[in-house]
């Protein structure tokens, strides 16, 4: 099919739809500016993860955490929504859309109107820190002065906890809550949009399956192939800001 026959498939299905669910990943924020980690140019291809277990154990790595979210050009925090999420937020909006799970730690979904309790953070958010102990927030512009000019790692002021950005790390476990909301929200769609993942990620890429097997028509919105693509109900391999703003009505 061409790219206009594709979009308008996808109008179809969401105006037949009732239950809209959004899982999204790196993909959809690319054209906020913000590289995804698994890509040709992917952050991971450059810059080993910290291990979850080597942050809690040893000050070195913490330290090493630190320079990296404090030391360059931060440009998730620099980012704003693109025409993708503004897309999701009209279907929020408007009723259609339940859910939005996300795998992305911007805070994006949320900056394009989308209410807190509507995003489903599979990932945690990088936008501010919480203590591992007590779970205080810590908003980030004073962690990052402390720490460059007075070489200050961040401890809780509450409990003494160790201080992380909130975010799911490499050997963290997933959050039990946003997971089990995500597994209610797969289960109650009829039509569920994989947006900008390359649906290589488990558990939360056996949310698609999830819709899928349990009735929901299933679309990829994605650059490259996805090993999904065979059971899905429409792949589309095109832009996605141009996609789902069309699709959405506020770019036809």
């Amino acid at each position: 099919m061409t790219k206009e026959e594709l979009i308008d498939e996808l109008i179809a299905l969401v105006q037949e739809s009732k239950t809209m669910v959004a899982f999204t990943g790196a993909g959809i924020s690319t054209e906020s500016g913000i590289p995804d980690f698994r890509g040709p140019q992917g952050i991971w291809k450059t810059q080993t993860p910290i291990d979850f277990s080597d942050f809690v154990s040893s000050e070195t790595w913490r330290r090493k955490a630190w320079q990296r979210k404090f030391g360059g050009d931060d440009l998730m925090a620099r980012a704003t929504p693109n025409a993708g999420h503004y897309a999701l937020e009209r279907w929020v909006s408007e009723g259609k859309m339940a859910q939005v799970i996300t795998q992305n730690v911007d805070g994006l979904h949320q900056a394009s109107g989308v209410p807190d309790g509507q995003v489903i953070e599979l990932h945690g958010n990088a936008q501010y820190a919480k203590c591992l102990a007590c779970r205080k927030r810590f908003e980030l512009a004073p962690l990052k002065q402390a720490f460059l000019e007075q070489d200050v790692i961040p401890f809780c002021d509450h409990c003494g906890g160790i201080v992380k950005t909130a975010t799911i790390s490499f050997g963290q476990s997933m959050p039990e809550t946003e997971m089990a909301r995500a597994h209610a929200a797969s289960l109650d769609c009829d039509l569920f949009l994989a947006i900008g993942s390359s649906l290589t990620v488990y558990p939360a890429a056996g949310f698609p399956v999830l819709a899928k097997k349990n009735g929901a028509k299933l679309v990829i919105i994605n650059h490259q192939d996805t090993d999904l693509d065979p059971v899905a109900d429409l792949v589309i391999q095109e832009g996605i800001g141009e996609v789902l703003s069309r699709a959405a009505g506020l770019n036809r």
